[in-house]
């Protein structure tokens, strides 16, 4: 039997990227749903999709009235999607650098019940990025070894956007205390998939630079990755220390 999958791709001025990314999703997954979740695009995004939903059953719109970031629009997309019973929850990028060929690595591996929570990975071998500027390469491969550093939560790609959530961690965790954008909305749910006690697994992808549209980075974005990190490493940090002590206590 297969499984109730939703894809979830949150778009704000993709109308040129979309198409593009619809037409190959449903050509190498055809059997899946889309859920698109638009911040109020003033360039048309919406109003194409929805002439899309109406002739195509697999496509469903979640209209929002303003943009309000990547973190809260994927959230909307997760309570859309537990509410209608979907067993596997997909994040995907509208722009075009997240490859369609990939998407049926993650789904095995979830399919198969091996992890709870499958990333596709830049930085796990096998990984690769086509085309971007040295400054964007570094400064993910950075962002990366930070989170660890901190956190210690052995993932190698923390910030990665390609994921595939089965329906009982996102029951599990507390969507509506998640307020995180960006990076730092990636590295939030990652964190606390692992607090949770739930499996996570890197499977490879190749990653493409968008080749349409403009990209969503700002200083801001990575100016809150870099302060809440520090704070989510500090407190985990504790809390592994508590458990030290507890344990060491106990054998005394």
């Amino acid at each position: 039997m297969l499984s109730k999958i939703l894809v979830v791709i949150p778009t704000y001025n993709e109308r040129l990227a979309l198409p593009v990314t619809l037409s190959g999703l449903f050509e190498q997954q055809p059997e899946i749903d889309v859920l698109i979740v638009d911040d109020g695009s003033p360039d048309g995004t919406g109003e194409w999709a929805d002439e899309q939903a109406q002739s195509d059953p697999r496509i469903s719109v979640l209209h929002r009235s303003e943009k309000s970031g990547l973190g809260m629009a994927y959230i909307a997309g997760f309570e859309w999607a537990l509410e209608r019973d979907y067993e596997i929850i997909c994040e995907f990028d509208a722009d075009g650098s997240h490859r369609p060929l990939d998407l049926e690595q993650l789904l095995s591996v979830a399919r198969a019940g091996e992890a709870d929570l499958v990333i596709g990975s830049r930085w796990v071998p096998g990984g690769t990025i086509v085309d971007w500027p040295k400054s964007r390469f570094f400064l993910s491969r950075g962002a990366n070894v930070y989170v660890n550093a901190a956190m210690g939560l052995g993932v190698k790609d923390a910030t990665a956007g390609f994921r595939a959530y089965t329906r009982e961690v996102l029951e599990e965790l507390d969507l509506s205390g998640v307020q995180s954008q960006g990076y730092c909305f990636q590295i939030d749910m990652t964190y606390r998939t692992v607090e949770a006690g739930f499996r996570i697994a890197e499977v490879p992808i190749v990653f493409v630079e968008r080749e349409l549209g403009e990209s969503k980075m700002s200083g801001s974005i990575i100016s809150e990755a870099f302060t809440k990190v520090a704070g989510w490493g500090l407190a985990r940090r504790r809390r592994q220390l508590r458990r030290l002590l507890t344990r060491t206590s106990a054998l005394t």
